[in-house]
């Protein structure tokens, strides 16, 4: 069995660490318990989150204890890593739904019924709400040296700017209080996170060795960029969030179907569990057959499946299929055609009336009414896949799919749509 620090470094999910070769000895004696946190500073997750979500998988796959946490109590103050400015702040109320909706998703991808090992998911809440501030500041705040905090790169970039609030700078107490009740109440000796996260988390293994005298491990991913230099997990539309009323299963599709060469294989060793051998036939594949993409097809089918499930994932490549002409249009539920069309230039229209051609022009699927005539006349141009010959064509309500959409096609490949609102 391949040694699971061996794998996280080969699938380039190591960035920092406080001591490799400890961890894994430590690793190799029996099995240790790992934690990594959540906070719910919006409604969902987004694909980043994966990241760590997938890594704390991948430890309990390989025996060891996982323990997801949702920020009950950090989601009302904020972490300032990252961030040029304050954050706002949400009610009790919101957060509390929050956390709710994250407790589902981190549920999601950690196993509560294994035999061995079933995973923990906690709030922070649970201690965090419970301590007073006297207690807070004698009992934790007295091991944190206000140099040290200073120092901290997510501190001081903002002491550099706009400043930052006694709230946010009291965040990393917070978490590294944490860190020290998993430790007390499971045993819990490594944090994962992200490596914007690493000040915080060594904070907390600093406070742990200070309070217990107890040795504990830190382990840092890296933040996933994009080769073209655009923010990974950014669509036109925003982020790409794991909540499917957020970002559509569909949409969560293509954007991993679309990866870039230069990126897919790295995404397959990050964000599936694909082996090594598996993963290097399909870089052979990208290498010398690049058209084909079965590394991205094989990427966007895992990550769909894994998040939305194989109903899910079935409906949405059947869905990309007749869009493209080798499926049923009709047979596509409303919902599913609404998050396709959602990615693709479109015409929305308060009735019908105007002819192919203008439609074809309005949606932007061709630059101009004459490049609209052309593809016609050339045999290119498609309504709900049939090919359109007659420029002066009216589409009617029996062209409507689920009563408001209608998909155009100019060629193989570029797909438009008209929706009437």
């Amino acid at each position: 069995m391949t040694d699971i620090i061996d794998d996280l470094a080969w699938r380039g999910l190591i960035a920092q660490s406080t001591d490799i070769d400890a961890l894994r000895a430590s690793m190799a004696k029996a099995p240790i318990t790992a934690y990594c946190g959540f906070d719910p500073t919006a409604p969902s997750l987004h694909v980043g989150h994966f990241v760590p979500l997938l890594t704390l998988s991948r430890l309990q796959l390989a025996g060891h204890n996982v323990i997801g946490l949702v920020g009950g109590a950090t989601g009302l103050i904020g972490d300032p890593s990252g961030r040029n400015t304050e954050r706002s702040l949400n009610s009790s109320e919101i957060v509390a739904e929050w956390v709710e909706r994250l407790r589902g998703q981190v549920g999601k991808f950690l196993d509560f019924d294994a035999a061995a090992n079933p995973a923990r998911l906690v709030s922070n809440l649970d201690w965090t709400g419970e301590l007073s501030a006297i207690d807070f500041l004698r009992d934790i705040g007295k091991h944190f040296p206000v140099n040290r905090m200073l120092a901290r790169e997510s501190v001081s970039a903002r002491l550099a700017g706009e400043g930052l609030s006694y709230t946010e700078f009291s965040y990393q107490i917070l978490q590294s209080n944490d860190f020290l009740e998993l430790f007390r109440r499971y045993n819990c000796t490594l944090q994962l996170g992200g490596s914007d996260q690493w000040g915080n988390i060594t904070a907390g293994a600093d406070l742990i060795r200070r309070v217990e005298g107890g040795h504990v491990h830190v382990l840092t991913q890296p933040l996933i960029t994009k080769a073209d230099g655009t923010k990974f997990g950014k669509t036109a539309g925003g982020a790409l969030w794991l909540d499917p009323e957020m970002t559509s299963p569909y949409a969560f599709y293509q954007y991993f179907l679309n990866s870039d060469d230069r990126d897919v294989i790295h995404y397959l060793k990050v964000f599936t569990f694909r082996g090594r051998e598996e993963i290097e036939e399909l870089e052979k594949a990208v290498a010398e057959r690049p058209f084909a993409r079965e590394a991205q097809r094989t990427l966007a089918e895992d990550l769909t499946e894994l998040l939305h499930g194989r109903a899910e994932l079935e409906a949405v490549v059947a869905a990309s299929k007749a869009l493209f002409g080798q499926g049923s249009l009709d047979e596509l539920p409303a919902a599913t055609l609404e998050a396709a069309l959602a990615e693709v230039p479109k015409a929305t229209v308060t009735e019908l009336g105007a002819t192919f051609v203008d439609l074809l022009a309005d949606s932007g699927l061709v630059e101009s009414k004459s490049a609209a005539r052309r593809a016609v006349k050339e045999g290119g141009a498609y309504l709900n896949n049939v090919k359109i010959t007659d420029e002066a064509y009216v589409p009617g309500a029996s062209d409507l799919l689920a009563g408001r959409f209608m998909v155009l096609r100019r060629g193989k490949k570029s797909i438009g749509g008209v929706e009437v609102a």
